[in-house]
Formats: structure tokens, sequence, C-alpha cells
């Protein structure tokens, strides 16, 4: 077969399909464009998804007549110097993508130059170029492209809905505009403004507002920022509190020298940083920006370049992990506010306390009348003598209506608070001065403007864990002797796999042997776990061993290990505390990294603040 040369238009039109997939790809080339140009502000408009139109506005430095010319030729740049293909400063250049658009499109572009203050147009209408002519243009350039894979239809029927397109040039409008919270942002869907930004501050206060903008306000609650600098590589942005995650990854923005990317290096090293802080299958919010010298990083790994490759990847791996576990551990002890906000939802929704402004006068309720407590109603049993009028504020109710309320001078036996007076050294802690337990279960703390309830449960178990992993890499953990070794039968294929542990076990302060061929024994545990479930503890241990199929890291095989152990060495639901263990407990989270959540991710505290506590019964 003989060889030939392809033709200009052929060659563009398969450029095209390897930047080009979708209107969201010619929107991302569009205002990166308009972002290397210096524009304060951008404006895309689209239509039908953007295959009928797609017009990107800036008030950047414009072009000339003959660099208008030349931006729609192939490798016409202005952005890099022919001898350093690496030194990359910014997204792209003027051109890069502009005639792979105008080989597939109707592609018209009008710019009005800074340096001549004329405005020319250039039309590319399906690869045929036409000559600039005179245009009328405010400042800045506006690109508008119509009819989108008019030239390749063949394309069109890989195209989802209109409302995934929208979709699509919405979340890519999104991550630029999160990368420069100094540029305002307008997108326009048909006949709607669906995203309007105004410019920030180009500082971390600035970036946060830019956040939350796009993020949710409540990004902006529970987030805590994120600064380090380690061999020339940068990290900065705001990553969620643990206990505010999500079942998908969509809020996750990863950016490296302004570009958004994702890669699984950087995705990786996230996980490892949050590690046991996060529910299996949950995500946390966060935005991260990574910026290294353009050298150390190819950013031409994938044509549209939302892939990258580092030159010193273990070097970025550890600046993230790194950075991120020490925001956390600084962190660990603060709430989320989402989860105090839910927790006084719940109550609102329970109905059990109903308050209006109508209400608020007299500060008395109709006794007749249902009252929910917990998703039931019940009625007092107080009902007024019979043959009588009743009046909320009659006189004539006297003592007989007052006697129900006598009792609350004495202490509530049931909820066991301790009559000792309140230590306002302790009250200003973070997690106040323990007031009650309930139900045996909960801890329920003061503060100076707060209520805080603690799972004993969740908080001892992360305490006993922290300790563990501090034994571990202290050089092991203190083991405990049994006076009679606990004989546990098990499978065949557990009792190997908790044998081919034995070592690690050991190291765990957890002692086992073989003990025939379908039972173990166990000959020394943790001393740390004190009086526990031993057989419960090997049966659990067996099964998570059998479930890690991966085989992990070591340090990864260890903690899981140790978690488990932690699990069953904590204070359990059900045992009472006295004042004095509730504060100790309170003390010691104070104290210890993570102690925000336990072991499995979930929180380990709800605070209340008093402030929404009076909004819940109307006093505000």
């Amino acid at each position: 077969m003989q060889i030939r040369q392809l033709s200009p238009e052929t060659i563009n039109r398969i450029a095209a399909g390897e930047v080009i997939e979708r209107p969201a790809s010619v929107v991302k080339e569009l205002v990166e464009n308009a972002i290397d140009a210096g524009a304060g502000q951008v404006e895309v408009v689209t239509a039908a998804g953007g295959l009928t139109l797609i017009r990107v506005s800036d008030d950047g430095q414009g072009m000339s007549r003959d660099d208008l010319g030349l931006c729609v030729e192939r490798h016409a740049t202005s952005k890099l110097r022919e001898d350093d293909l690496f030194d990359i400063q910014s997204f792209g250049f003027r051109g890069e993508a502009l005639p792979s658009i105008g080989s597939v499109a109707r592609l018209e572009i009008a710019s009005r130059s800074k340096d001549t203050g004329e405005a020319f147009a250039i039309v590319v209408d399906k690869g045929a170029k036409l000559e600039p002519k005179p245009a009328a243009v405010n400042r800045g350039t506006r690109v508008e492209v119509r009819d989108l894979f008019s030239a390749t239809p063949a394309r069109l029927k890989f195209l989802k809905s209109e409302r995934s397109e929208n979709l699509a040039v919405s979340d890519t409008v999104k991550r630029l505009a999160m990368a420069h919270p100094q540029v305002a942002f307008t997108l326009v869907m048909g006949e709607r403004a669906s995203l309007k930004l105004p410019a920030q501050s180009a500082d971390p206060k600035g970036l946060l507002q830019r956040l939350a903008r796009i993020m949710g306000r409540e990004f902006q609650s529970d987030a805590v920022e994120v600064a380090g600098e380690r061999n020339g590589i940068r990290i900065a942005g705001y990553i969620g509190l643990p206990t505010f995650n999500r079942g998908d990854a969509s809020q996750q923005f990863l950016f490296v020298n302004g570009r958004p990317v994702k890669d699984r290096l950087l995705i990786g090293a996230l996980r490892a940083a949050y590690g046991d802080t996060l529910p299996r299958g949950r995500h946390p919010y966060l935005a991260l920006f990574i910026d290294l010298d353009p050298h150390d990083v190819d950013v031409n790994v994938h044509p549209a370049k939302s892939e990258v490759r580092f030159k010193d990847a273990a070097g970025v791996r550890s600046l993230v992990i790194g950075s991120v576990r020490h925001v956390l551990e600084e962190t660990s002890m603060r709430a989320s506010a989402q989860g105090g906000k839910e927790t006084l939802e719940a109550f609102a929704a329970a109905g059990g306390i109903a308050s209006n402004a109508g209400d608020r006068g007299s500060g008395l309720a109709n006794p007749t009348s249902p009252v929910g407590v917990g998703g039931r109603s019940f009625v007092p049993s107080y009902r007024p003598s019979q043959g009588r009028a009743y009046s909320p504020i009659s006189a004539e109710l006297g003592e007989r209506a007052q006697a129900p309320f006598q009792a609350f001078d004495a202490t509530s036996a049931e909820a066991r608070a301790h009559d000792e007076p309140l230590n306002e050294d302790t009250q200003g802690r973070p997690l106040g001065a323990a007031r009650a337990q309930l139900h045996e279960t909960y801890i329920v703390s003061q503060t100076e403007d707060a209520v805080i309830i603690v799972d004993q449960h969740a908080a001892h178990e992360r305490l006993v864990f922290e300790r563990l992993k501090k034994m571990l890499s202290n050089g092991g953990v203190v083991r405990q002797g049994l006076l009679i070794p606990e004989i546990i039968e098990m499978p065949l294929d557990e009792v190997e796999a908790l044998l081919e542990r034995a070592g690690e076990l050991e190291g765990l302060g957890l002692v086992v042997d073989g003990f025939g061929s379908e039972a173990v024994a166990v000959r020394e545990v943790p001393a740390l776990l004190g009086q526990c479930d031993v057989r419960g503890l090997v049966k659990d241990l067996a099964a998570e061993i059998m479930d890690d199929r991966q085989q992990g890291a070591l340090t990864e095989r260890l903690e899981a290990v140790a978690s488990r152990m932690a699990c069953h060495g904590s204070v359990r639901a059900g045992r009472r505390l006295t004042p004095q263990e509730m504060n100790a407990l309170l003390r010691e989270m104070e104290a210890t990294p993570f102690s925000g959540q336990c072991n499995h991710g979930r929180p380990t505290y709800v605070e209340l603040k008093l402030g929404d506590i009076e909004r819940l019964f109307g006093r505000k």
C-alpha cells in the first residue's frame, strides 16, 4: 500500500479527536487561554449543552491582526520558548487547540489588542480559514464556537444528554475558578445564569471564600488550612474535617501549578494521610494546590493535560501525607459543625420542642395538647378539676397546679448528675466538665458556650488504639501472661491464617500458638487491654486477617489488627462511670491525636452550641 501525506484538514481533525472529546473540552481550552491572557473577568455562555453554541469572553490582553491570523495555525504560540519545551509557565497558548476546534466546527474569534486599540475578527469554518476583518469589540477577546462536531457527525452519537454535558461544562468552569479566585467567572447555560463568582483576593481567605461558593457553605465551616514546603515543592489549600465526608470523591479537587488534575499518586497520598480517621467507603472534602518548578513535572502525559508525572514522585507524596496528617493531628479535637447541626435538626424534626412567636409571651404550653417526645406523643396526666373552666393563667390552679413541679428541686437519680461544684478552669477546656452519664453510654459535658455529648466507647477505642500505635513505634506492646492459656476452637483455615501472622501479632502483644489442627492457644495478651473478651478478640482478628486478601504494607496491616484490639479493650457501652472517670476520659481525649473520630472514622462526640440550643427553644 502506497504511503501518502494526509491533508492539513484531516490532520487537524485527528488532533481534535485527541483534545476535543466533548463541549467541556472546548470550554476548558478557551477559558485557559483567557486566563493566560491576563483576564480579570471571564464569561462562558453555552446552548444545547455546548453543541449549538459556546461563547467565551474575557477582558485580557487581546490580540493584534497578525496574531489573530497566526493563532489558528497549528503549533503557533507566544507562551513557549523553542529551546525549552519543559519551561511551561502557563496553561497553554493561543493556537494550541484553536485549529483543532476550527476543523470540526465554525470558529469565530474577535479580539482587541491593548497595544493597538484596534479590533479584528477571524473565522475558521470546518477547517476553511478566512482573512481577518475589522470588528467591534470593547476589550479583550470573544471566541464563539457554533455547531460543534458538524464536520465529524459520527462523534455526536458518543455524547451524553444535554444535562450531562451541561454538568461537565459546569464542573470544568468550577475547577478553573478554584485555581484563580482573583478572576471573576460567569456561566450562562441556555437562558439561565447557573454560576456567578465575583473576584476574590489572592490570599488564603479569598481562596476559602471562592471554595465556599463552589463546594458549599458547610465546607467553609468545617475546613482547615493546609500549608507546607519541602525541597522546592509547595502545598496549600483547605481540607475538610474527617467527620465531614461524603460517599464519593466528587468533592476532591487537586491542582498542580494551577492546573486541575486527576492524579493517582496524589489520590493515594490523601487516602494514606486520612488513614483510619475516615469510615470505610467515605471520602473527604478538599481542595489542594501543589506548586513546583515546571521542569520537575511533565504536564504532557495526557492530551487533555489531566494527568501529570512528577520528577520526584516520592517527595511529592511525602509532602502531601505529612502536611495533611499534621493538620489533622492539630485539629483532631475540633468537632464538625455538621454534627451539631444535624443533631439539633433531629431534635426539631422529632417535634419534642415546638415554639413560635405566639407562644413566647406566656411561656406555658397547653397541658391538654399532645407533646412529642422522641417521635411519640403523650398527654400530661394533670387535668383541671371537673366542672371548672380551665385557663392556663388562672389563679385557681393554686397549690394543686404547682404540686407536679415541686419535685424539680430534687436531684434526678436517673440522670446521675454529680453534686460536685463546677470547676471554671475545667469548663474552659475544649471538652469541658462532665456533668452526667446517660444510658451508661453517653457522657454529657459542659463548656462555656456549648453542651457536648461523648460516646464513651468510641472515644476510649481511639485512645487505646493510639496507645497501641505509640507502643508499636517504640518497639513493641507490653504483654501480660495468662495464668491459664485460653484455648479457642476455630476452623482450620482461620487457624492457619492466625499462625501465619503470629509474628506480627506477637509484636502487638498477642502470643498465639497452635493447639491441634483446629484450635489455638492464647498465652499472652496486650496489658493495655486489661480484662477483655479474649475469645471474641481472636475470632474477630481471624476474620479480619481472612478478609485482608490484598496483603497490604506491614504497617497498615499491624494498625488494622491494633484497631480491632482497641475495639475489644475499650470501655464498653453500658458501663457506669464515676465523675472522676468521665473527666479523666475527656482530658485524655484532649491530649490524644485524632480523638475526634473512633478507629472506624465515626465521630466520638457532638458539640451543641448554646446559641443554637436557645434558638431551638425559641429563646433567641
